[in-house]
């Protein structure tokens, strides 16, 4: 039997907090309920705080870009929280005659995946060719925990770090 490492663990313990925060309030996709309170002070309907729908644009591994040798699931830590609907940017060199370890990206399907990189069910979004120019672009767009990781060398990129998961918030004013 493997044993799982101090990283892994650390990752595990990250996720698992984030969705246990995430679905504390069973309600919440549901939307703010139509409750009145009447105080004789006013007779407005009770009020939650709306979603703010302002984005951000985030280069993946800010001015490193996603590259071998870069250390994603730290960089995502650092860099959170990130917000529904806030787009993330692939960017890496195409195949070519100097560039011969070409990446990708891949969403895996969960968890169990994203831990072993196992790329069996994922979803590849982004081929070797997609990442030049202006990158890759990807919107934050459901309440969920996204799983990513680089596909390229059968898995090695992945295992050797990247890879990262956000699990994106509402903004809130």
């Amino acid at each position: 039997m493997a044993l799982i490492s101090t990283h892994s663990l650390l990752q595990i313990a990250i996720i698992v907090a984030m969705i246990a925060v995430g679905s504390s309030n069973p309600n919440f996709q549901k939307g703010p309920p139509s409750w009145k309170f009447d105080f004789n002070y006013t007779n407005q309907p009770f009020r939650h705080p709306k979603p703010v729908q302002s984005s951000r644009r985030i280069i993946v591994g800010g001015s490193d870009n996603w590259r071998f040798g870069f250390n994603y699931t730290e960089w995502a830590m650092t860099n959170a929280p990130f917000f529904y609907n806030d787009t993330l940017v692939f960017k890496f060199d195409p195949p070519s005659d100097t560039n011969i370890h070409p990446h990708s990206v891949y969403m895996l399907p969960n968890l169990w995946s994203y831990l072993r990189c196992d790329l069996r069910w994922a979803k590849r979004v982004a081929n070797t060719s997609e990442g030049g120019g202006e990158g890759f672009e990807l919107v934050l767009n459901k309440w969920k925990p996204y799983y990513f990781a680089c596909g390229e060398s059968n898995g090695f990129h992945c295992q050797s770090g990247m890879k990262f998961v956000v699990m994106p918030s509402f903004r809130w004013y």
